[in-house]
């Protein structure tokens, strides 16, 4: 099993919370992690696993093992349960780790029942610094999806376009999403298409025959699935005129790919939106190679309509972040140039233009650097 960083994070929150949910996407690998913290485990879409925890429950609570819950979402009555264990020896850390796909139910029964009792950790599908650096052209291509190619490539890309078809199919409905199957599929490849631009939920609606509220109804679902991310725009108080709608991105490239039809990294190089997926790419690997440190950072884009840019802004330990993607091997002075009159505008205390280059220079708040060499700046400790 290849280690997952956000094991340490996890064994924290365990220490100090009676309880943990690992969220995730499907078939990130949520249950291979949650058995290696040992404990007795329960699959909670297996009736004889939901009979053998009602009957068991008792023992359970008297001992001292972790108790492993997945799919906690299936089985509504274990949420007053936990709640009374919890309540009655408030002092006991580490008792129960739940696993779960996001849904409106799921996260309801947590709010109402688990407040204040329980920590939130998402495990996303692998990072560049689990796979080994050397390997940030598979990661790009094929996804971190544990099936979906970056551990056996001829899985790439079947396995992308089945996972999305059973989503359609069968688990987004059962989450809650009105959506006929055949529409969600005409709306995930739309989505391929504006992937990475500004947000126009009336365009998609005319192509759908929807609204727009509805169009954007069915992208909270999404969301929530850990599909696509909603990156809003920065907000200021600037004299400049702001872009106000957010993008959106497919979260794993590797998906996006499949639907797009690119098979091998020369067709992605030759992409004419090629850009964006690499922008995309550079955003979840550093979102997530800080989710590893155990921080929390909401990120955003800027943009104004006299043409300053920044792909996305962060505010990490007291500094404001500018970084720009820019799918290149020699960039040139001029786009850090460009990339500091936007980061002027906003105050940002680092500005970092990542692209492909192989001579990474990291100056007092300026850097140029490479994806694999900015993540190991942020793990060595300087975020």
């Amino acid at each position: 099993m290849i280690a997952r960083k956000i094991t340490s994070v996890i064994e924290r929150r365990l220490a100090d919370y009676p309880a943990v949910l690992l969220l995730g996407a499907r078939q990130v690998g949520k249950t291979t992690l949650a058995k290696w913290f040992g404990g007795v485990y329960f699959d909670l879409e297996n009736p004889g696993d939901q009979n053998r925890l009602q009957i068991e429950w008792p023992r359970y609570m008297a001992g001292s093992e972790l108790v492993v819950l997945d799919e906690a979402q299936t089985l509504p009555s274990i949420f007053p349960l936990l709640r009374g264990a919890i309540d009655d020896q408030r002092h006991r850390r580490g008792r129960f780790l739940l696993l779960g796909s996001v849904s409106p139910a799921l996260m309801t029964q947590v709010s109402e029942a688990l407040t204040g009792r329980l920590a939130l950790v998402e495990l996303a599908p692998f990072c560049l610094t689990e796979v080994g650096r050397s390997r940030w052209r598979d990661l790009w291509l094929y996804g971190g999806y544990p099936e979906g190619g970056i551990l056996s490539s001829n899985r790439y890309p079947h396995w992308q376009l089945d996972y999305l078809r059973l989503l359609a199919s069968r688990d987004l409905p059962n989450w809650g999403l009105p959506a006929r199957p055949r529409v969600t599929d005409r709306l995930l490849s739309m989505l391929s298409a504006v992937h990475g631009q500004i947000w126009n939920a009336s365009e998609i609606g005319k192509s759908l025959g929807l609204t727009h509220p509805t169009v954007n109804y069915y992208m909270d679902f999404l969301e929530g699935a850990y599909l696509v991310r909603r990156l809003p725009p920065f907000r200021a108080n600037l004299k400049k005129r702001l872009t106000k709608r957010p993008k959106f991105y497919w979260k794993d490239t590797g998906l996006l790919h499949a639907l797009l039809g690119i098979g091998d990294h020369d067709q992605l190089l030759c992409f004419p939106s090629v850009g964006a997926s690499w922008e995309s790419f550079v955003i979840e690997q550093t979102l997530r190679c800080l989710a590893e440190k155990g921080g929390r950072s909401i990120p955003s884009f800027f943009r104004t309509s006299d043409g300053y840019e920044i792909d996305m802004v962060l505010d990490v330990g007291g500094e404001r972040w500018a970084i720009e993607a820019k799918l290149s091997a020699n960039p040139g002075p001029g786009d850090l140039r460009r990339l500091n009159k936007a980061a002027d505008l906003i105050g940002a205390d680092r500005r970092i233009l990542i692209s492909q280059t192989p001579h990474p220079l990291f100056g007092e708040r300026e850097f140029s650097v490479s994806l694999p060499s900015f993540l190991a700046w942020i793990r060595r400790g300087r975020a």
